[in-house]
């Protein structure tokens, strides 16, 4: 079949919409009709090239839609189900999975390769070059053949066009202070970058009971965001320190939890988080760093003098 998709060629070069070639889907596959998706930074990445993929690519990761069809094998859904399709379908069985590591699945190995789990392409050009999935996904497109594995069924009165941010944005920020930063009632938790990972940082800082939540941004709207969505403070750090104002509002000792959401994380970010976290508290860096990022700002000797943590 035909669908129009967004195809990146590479490095920045312009997304081309164009009509492409889609196969049917294979044993354990489902053709979804993507009605939305969400852009994440990630997405921009391999658009810049901090994070190259193989190319021709069709990225995008968080998306909603309704099945279509299923391959053999496929009991999990049927045509008609409403559906999310998620970032890197979990195998169930690697030493990852089996341990609740599902994120870590050997699986990610080959989310930026292109082919699908068997090795083969499904999307192609109308010249018969084959072409990438990300994550053996691709949502910047109408249509998609996508493993089973990564489709989550919705109910149907979901707004596809909003729960396709639950797709990746929402539980990476929130599973960030839940599950990472492992935030607990009274706690005071820094969210640096208040972008869609981060607000989600700033709901889930909120609703595990922290005393304090303290959005940090350049941006004022932002701010003003965070603290409808549960920010007690805001720091602009165009016009104060943040580490500075952190280390105020805690009576010097600093946050118990620190996290950082920035679109594209430099040393010095992780670097200014860390400092501005208490002794024996914990630093989760959870947006990307250009891959030839190989360092972060972080003096080795207070990990050990200090007890702090960066994850």
């Amino acid at each position: 079949m035909k669908t129009r998709a967004a195809v990146l060629y590479g490095t920045n070069q312009p997304f081309q919409v164009e009509e492409i070639e889609l196969d049917e889907p294979k044993e354990r596959e489902v053709l979804v009709h993507l009605v939305a998706t969400g852009m994440c930074h990630s997405d921009w990445h391999f658009v810049t090239g901090d994070h190259p993929v193989h190319y021709p690519m069709v990225v995008g990761h968080e998306g909603a839609g309704i099945v279509e069809r299923v391959g053999p094998g496929v009991t999990e859904v049927k045509p008609g189900d409403h559906v999310l399709v998620t970032f890197i379908p979990p195998c169930g069985r690697c030493r990852w999975c089996s341990t609740g590591l599902t994120f870590l699945c050997d699986r990610g190995a080959g989310a930026t390769l292109g082919p699908q789990l068997d090795g083969t392409y499904r999307m192609h050009t109308k010249d018969g070059q084959d072409i990438g999935q990300f994550a053996y996904i691709s949502t910047f497109s109408e249509w998609t053949v996508c493993p089973v594995d990564a489709v989550v069924r919705v109910d149907d009165d979901l707004p596809l066009d909003k729960i396709c941010l639950a797709s990746c944005c929402v539980p990476t920020g929130f599973g960030a202070a839940i599950n990472r930063a492992e935030v607990r009632p009274g706690d005071t938790v820094a969210i640096f970058g208040i972008g869609g990972v981060g607000i989600n940082a700033v709901q889930g800082a909120a609703a595990a009971g922290a005393a304090k939540v303290i959005a940090v941004d350049l941006l004022d709207y932002k701010l003003e965001m965070a603290e409808e969505m549960g920010a007690t403070h805001t720091i602009n750090n165009s016009r104060e320190d943040p580490v500075e104002r952190i280390l105020e509002l805690t009576n010097g000792v600093g946050a118990d939890k620190t996290i950082v959401t920035i679109d594209v994380v430099r040393p010095e970010h992780v670097g200014m988080a860390y400092r501005a976290t208490r002794k024996a508290g914990r630093t989760v860096v959870v947006g990307l760093a250009p891959v030839d990022e190989d360092h972060i700002d972080v003096p080795p000797s207070d990990l050990v003098l200090l007890g702090k943590e960066v994850v």
